[in-house]
């Protein structure tokens, strides 16, 4: 049986970038924090990411975090 360990984590927000001219559709910006703290709960970053918001000159679309994780035999 293998078993999951988490290694590293990162905290991804998606930001509304207006709409492109010549095809209409949404434009995107992100900025990454690397080296978040494996053990943060997903209420935790969501609420960092709000208050990160207001500092920001786009719009929030979206958070995403990244897990890595190393698998071994158990």
């Amino acid at each position: 049986m293998a078993t999951s360990n988490m290694i590293d984590s990162t905290l991804r927000l998606v930001f509304n970038d207006g709409i492109d001219a010549i095809s209409g559709k949404e434009l995107y910006k992100s900025k990454s924090f690397n080296n978040v703290k494996t053990e943060a709960t997903p209420d935790q970053l969501y609420a960092i990411s709000i208050s990160l918001e207001p500092l920001q000159q786009r719009t929030l679309y979206k958070v995403e975090r990244n897990d890595s994780s190393e698998l071994s035999q158990a």
